[in-house]
């Protein structure tokens, strides 16, 4: 249902807002027309007959003015466009003169009114302004009566077309704006998520497995005290919770593991790696070289993670890394010849632990690797990582070239 005048009048909100240059425009068009047709208008009729109309095309452009500044600073002015509009009507009707400033006065109704009193008022101001030209030509020339009338529909709809796409505009700003902000909140949560996992994998190669081999260490030297053995049991023990405390304080700070920004990475490793096992066995297959930090980082907590569950599940002699330099790849296995187990019987992560595994493939993973673990029931177990490294110069050199068919 339309709104009335009043209860539109009680609301400014429900006006449009004015244009900025297109109000100049009209605003000054109004002008220069009134001043033209009121000179017209003096030079052409006797000044018994200029008085009262002069008089009236000035009080129109007192309104005029008035719903001008009211529009500009926002503030209601649908009753002074109604007093406006219908002291307009009375003036084309008597001084035909005055019909050129019918264009303005209609723009402006639009931009006053919405909805059905939108059109009565163009109608009103084109109805008198056909009259007004009807008249000046001695009630005879029929176009002067629906030419007017035939340029307020045409314009009408044409304003209405403009009017729609506006909105239409406006809309999409707007949904586009909602799809941004609820991409941009969705973001968020998928960097909260991600950071959550990321310092939960911190967290499990680093202070959590130190802990559970420091409390193994403990319970060793608890068994077997007051015995020599014991003694160096404890001091390693310490050794690793003040390496625990290290690794705590540089996750807190977000700082790199030692090691990782700068030495070679087969003495990095090795040195991770003995952090849990008292003997490990390093080798290096091809060229040695670089890589990310980020490879280098994953490959540290990797080796960490493999050591750490050796030291507590395996029961191992013996363990190797072998760090495996590729062309387009940097390889590692992780070898124990402990008791193995099954990868398929694996439980999910609990309390209890069983964090490893899945830890270390999502780092692999989430660098464009493979992670896999070959083990079973008394044969050993082999954790192998291969991450991709930027292929040098010196690499593309030892590749064949691709032959093409003849053509």
């Amino acid at each position: 249902m339309p709104e009335s005048p009043n209860r539109m009048a009680s609301r400014p909100a429900a006006f449009r807002p004015t244009r900025g240059p297109i109000d100049a425009v009209v605003h000054l068009s109004f002008a220069v027309l009134m001043v033209a047709s009121g000179v017209r208008y003096v030079l052409r009729h006797s000044p018994a007959d200029n008085l009262w109309t002069v008089a009236l095309a000035a009080a129109v452009c007192v309104l005029y003015a008035v719903v001008a500044v009211l529009a500009k600073r926002r503030q209601p002015w649908l009753l002074w466009m109604v007093a406006l509009v219908l002291a307009w009507a009375v003036l084309v009707i008597a001084a035909p003169s005055f019909a050129w400033c019918s264009f303005a006065l209609f723009f402006l109704s639009r931009a006053a009114f919405s909805g059905w009193i939108a059109y009565l008022a163009a109608g009103l101001t084109a109805s008198a302004t056909a009259i007004g030209l009807f008249r000046l030509s001695g009630d005879t020339d029929v176009a002067m009566l629906l030419g007017p009338i035939a340029a307020a529909v045409l314009l009408t709809l044409i304003y209405d077309r403009i009017e729609d796409d506006a909105a239409l505009q406006r809309q999409l700003h707007a949904d586009v704006s909602q799809a941004q902000e609820r991409l941009a909140a969705s973001e968020r949560a998928a960097g909260i998520a991600a950071e959550r996992e990321r310092v939960s994998r911190e967290i499990h190669d680093t202070v959590t497995q130190g802990l559970a081999s420091s409390l193994l260490l403990l319970e060793a030297a608890q068994r077997s005290w007051p015995e020599e053995g014991a003694k160096a049991e404890v001091q390693k023990a310490g050794t690793l919770l003040r390496q625990n405390l290290a690794d705590t304080r540089s996750l807190v700070h977000e700082l790199s593991a030692p090691g990782l920004e700068s030495g070679p990475l087969p003495q990095a490793l090795e040195q991770a790696a003995r952090q849990y096992l008292d003997s490990v066995i390093v080798h290096v297959t091809g060229d040695p070289r670089p890589v990310p930090a980020e490879v280098r980082h994953a490959l540290m907590r990797v080796t960490q993670s493999a050591a750490a569950n050796i030291k507590l599940h395996a029961q191992a002699e013996q363990a190797s890394l072998t760090l495996g330099f590729l062309p387009g790849a940097v390889t590692l296995d992780v070898f124990d010849d402990g008791r193995g187990f099954d990868p398929v019987a694996v439980p999910p992560p609990s309390e209890k632990g069983g964090y490893g595994l899945r830890a270390m493939r999502q780092r692999v993973e989430q660098l464009g690797g493979v992670f896999s673990v070959e083990s079973s029931p008394g044969e050993g177990t082999v954790v192998a990582a291969q991450l991709p490294l930027p292929v040098t110069e010196p690499d593309q050199a030892h590749q064949s070239p691709i032959k093409k068919d003849a053509p």
